[in-house]
This record gives structure tokens, sequence and C-alpha cells, in this order.
């Protein structure tokens, strides 16, 4: 460890999602990672124990709710109550992916707003703040009546293809869809490149997609961005609706390498040569291939807990 943090009082612990993150994080800010054990009973309860004081203390949990989702939310939420019992001061959640964010809004009939319900449990065990990167709603902040600091994963993927020296006449940003246009739009900002979106219909039931390019690609290196790439599908199928259309290569990125069922197979046979993600779901070794690169988020959320800690400015880290 480099730069010894001097306050005793912040804390940071890790759980079973992302220990390897939560070491990054720590190494950053120069504090060891708290002690506390996380261990099952045989019908699989979760029992945590907090192997220190952490009376009066600023405490940082760092805990991403991917799969297994039920399991790693459960464990911050027991995590939660463990620490308001032990009388910490402050009880600061930072969620490098927030789960079931995906389901932000009614969008039929008799179905539950589960993003709500978690905020909602968050709160209730006894959080006093969340951090957060890129969610996949930005109105998910609006369910918590604590305070949100919503990191965002767009600088440091566009800081990744900064340093591979594109012209700007050579590049454009794509959205693979609608909903992605704001995203894009900040990418191409700090790139200073023109954007382009993917339009998709399904002129009927059980017709195939087609795909429209609004936009000009054409012998450009067309860079693909979005929040979470799950199955892949929307992503490998932009890809190669691009190079069909005229695109000289494509790379994909995105903040949350969720990557479940097929995926890996098919970005390896898809016409990506690059897909950027960040740490902020914990890669299994399975799924690292050598056309996927791993940057880390862990200097942005340390330098966020640094300022949250010290009562800094939080925004002015994407200015």
């Amino acid at each position: 460890m480099g730069n010894q943090y001097l306050d005793p009082n912040l804390k940071i612990f890790a759980l079973n999602s992302n220990p390897v993150l939560a070491n990054e994080i720590a190494n950053f800010i120069g504090v060891e990672l708290g002690k506390c054990s996380v261990k099952r009973f045989s019908d699989g309860e979760i029992q945590i124990n907090i192997e220190e004081s952490i009376r009066g203390c600023d405490v940082y949990v760092v805990q991403s709710t991917s799969a297994p989702v039920n399991q790693n939310l459960m464990e911050v939420l027991i995590m939660i109550d463990a620490l308001k019992r032990a009388s910490a001061k402050t009880i600061n959640i930072v969620l490098p992916y927030y789960g079931y964010a995906r389901q932000d809004r009614k969008a039929r009939a008799r179905e539950p707003i589960t993003a709500k319900l978690v905020a909602n449990l968050f709160e209730t065990a006894g959080a006093t703040r969340v951090i957060t990167l890129d969610l996949h709603a930005p109105q998910i902040q609006g369910f918590f009546d604590i305070p949100i600091d919503h990191l965002m994963g767009v600088p440091i993927l566009a800081d990744y293809f900064k340093e591979k020296n594109f012209t700007n006449e050579d590049i454009v940003i794509v959205s693979p869809d609608h909903g992605g246009v704001t995203r894009a739009r900040k990418m191409a900002d700090r790139l200073k490149a023109p954007i382009a979106i993917i339009d998709k219909r399904r002129p009927r039931p059980n017709v195939a997609e087609v795909m429209n390019i609004v936009g000009n690609i054409e012998g450009k290196i067309a860079i693909l961005i979005d929040d979470i790439i799950d199955t892949a599908g929307t992503i490998t199928l932009a890809a190669n609706a691009l190079v069909e259309n005229g695109a000289k290569e494509v790379y994909a990125c995105c903040t949350h390498p969720v990557l479940s069922g097929p995926a890996i197979e098919r970005i390896q046979s898809s016409n990506i040569k690059e897909l950027v993600v960040t740490n902020s779901i914990a890669l299994a070794d399975e799924k690292k291939t050598d056309k996927i690169v791993e940057l880390s988020v862990a200097p942005l959320i340390g330098e966020a807990i640094i300022r949250v800690h010290e009562e800094q400015s939080v925004s002015t880290l994407f200015d």
C-alpha cells in the first residue's frame, strides 16, 4: 500500500461479490480493508460477523448486487444491520452495480417496480448513503430518500479510446437503441466525434428486426456504447449491422459486463474487435477472453469515497 489515509474513522469493508475491486479501492485510498467474516449455515442462511470495533466510524461497504443477485443483496442488507447494531456513525453502501435497476417502472399491467423495492430495503435496513455507478435509469436516484452519489463510467471508457489516437474524423459513437442516446452524446462530446443511432423495428410479431442506422458510419470506426451488456444480443446484432452498412471496424464498450447466458459466445463470433468493460462486476475466469478489455473503476470510486468523507464536492470529478 502506498500513501496511508490518516483518518482512522474511515473504514472499508468488502463482502463476497467483488473483493478484488474492494481491495483496489482500499489500496487507492490507503486504508486496510476492515475485518469481517461472511459464512453460510448448511441451509444457506448468511451469517456475518464484524471482527473489529466500528463504533463512531464512517463505514463504506463495497458490494455489487450482480449474480447471484439475491445472495449478494441479502449479504449487504445483513451487513447494514450488523453495522447499525455495532454503532457505526454512518453506513455508506458502495454499489458499483445496482441489481434490479432494469425494473424501474411499470411497463405492463400488474408489474412490480423492483428497483424502488430494493431502494426501500437499503433504507429500512439502515443505510445512510448510497454511492453507485451508471444506474440503468438515472431516475432511480429519486427512489431514495437518503443522499445518493451517482458516478459516471463514460470518462473512463472515453479515456481508453483517446489513448488509441483515432482521429476525430475516423470515429463515430453509436447508441444501440434510442434509450442510450444521452450516454452516446456524453461519450461523443469527450471524443469530439459525431454520433449515430441504431433504430430497431419489428414490422410484425415474429418477423426479424429491421435495423436502420441514423447517421453516417460509412468507412468509419464505430464505437458502440451501452451501460449494461447482458446476453449481448443487442450489441452483437448492432455490430453486425454496422459492418454490413459500411463501418470499417466496430468496438463496443459498457460499464457493467453482466455477460450472462450466450454472451461470450456471441461476442467471440461477432464483428466486435474489442469489448471494453469496467470491473464494476467481477468477471469469472471463463468470461475473460482476448476480445475483452477490463478497466478499473477503483480510482473513481476511491476518489468519491475520500470526497464524501471529507465533505467535498463529488460532481467536480466529472468536470
